[in-house]
This record gives structure tokens, C-alpha cells and sequence, in this order.
């Protein structure tokens, strides 16, 4: 009988420590993987705001209840959570979109990007936005027009904010 309490008391603080693990390694495993995604910026787009190479985590209950505002900055799933881009939002549904000489115009009216500290000489015709969807380029306009993934963007695509 003194020896199987010596046991148990032995025994009980490992299990206290093994379900600890157990219930830590679950919150985390929900936590990293339907609420802060975590991601690294690779490429040069979003340049000077998110140099390459730069660890975040993706913060996915931004947008459950808004939509994306102008000037937002999104991820957006291009394959599944493998595979998300990190753009800005320039223009929401309905609005008109351009480029000429690189600066950015929102039904025909020019737009300040403080964001942007090299704007390139980019020329896009105008082009409507469509409901359901924002239109995102990276905040790198030095970089030529041909370098970037750009266009417009399902709100369904959206997963969320970067964190900082």
C-alpha cells in the first residue's frame, strides 16, 4: 500500500506536466493554424514597407465582419495557405482604377500614396472594379509594371492583415 502511494505521488506530477503539453501543443496547433498564420515575405513588391526575407504572422479575424478600407494591406491565398500574396488595396468594387506616368487615379482623380516613396513610371489603362473584389499592387512602383502580381483580387481570397 506505501508503495503504491509512493508510485501514484510519483506518477500524478508526470501526468500534470504530460497534459499541460498536451492542452499547450493544441492551442498552439489551432492558434498558428485558423488565427495568426504565420508567413515570410519573399520578393521585393512591397518594398520599402516589407523588405524579403521578413517574418510575420497573418492576422485572419481582420476581415470577418468588414471588408478591406483603401490603403489596407491584405494576404491573399493563391494556392490553399501554401502559397499567399502581400499586397496593398488601391481600389475597392465599383471604383475605376488607372495608372499614368505612375501615378495612381481613382475614377479619373489622382490619389496621394504616401506609402510609396518611388513611384515608377507605371501606365495601366482604366478599369472597372468589380463587386466582390478590390483591386491590390505591391507599395514597389520602381519596380517595372512586367515585375509585379497585381490585379484585382476576390474578397473570398482575402485571408487576412499581416500583424505588424
Amino acid at each position: 500500500m506505501a508503495l503504491q502511494k509512493k508510485v501514484e505521488s510519483w506518477l500524478w506530477p508526470k501526468r500534470a506536466t504530460l497534459f499541460r503539453l498536451l492542452l499547450v501543443a493544441a492551442a498552439s496547433l489551432i492558434l498558428f493554424s485558423s488565427i495568426l498564420l504565420p508567413f515570410q515575405v519573399a520578393g521585393e513588391s512591397m518594398a520599402p514597407t516589407y523588405q524579403s526575407g521578413s517574418f510575420n504572422f497573418c492576422w485572419v479575424p481582420a476581415y470577418l465582419f468588414k471588408e478591406p478600407a483603401r490603403f489596407d494591406i491584405v494576404l491573399i491565398a493563391m494556392a490553399g495557405h501554401q502559397v499567399m500574396l502581400l499586397k496593398r488595396v488601391v481600389a475597392l468594387p465599383g471604383e475605376t482604377i488607372a495608372f499614368e506616368q505612375g501615378q495612381l487615379l481613382i475614377n479619373g482623380q489622382p490619389v496621394d500614396e504616401p506609402h510609396v516613396q518611388r513611384a515608377g513610371n507605371w501606365t495601366l489603362p482604366a478599369r472597372q472594379v468589380q463587386e466582390g473584389t478590390v483591386y491590390v499592387v505591391g507599395d514597389n512602383r520602381a519596380m517595372a509594371i512586367e515585375e509585379h502580381v497585381f490585379g484585382a483580387s476576390s474578397l473570398k481570397r482575402i485571408k487576412g492583415r499581416p500583424l505588424w
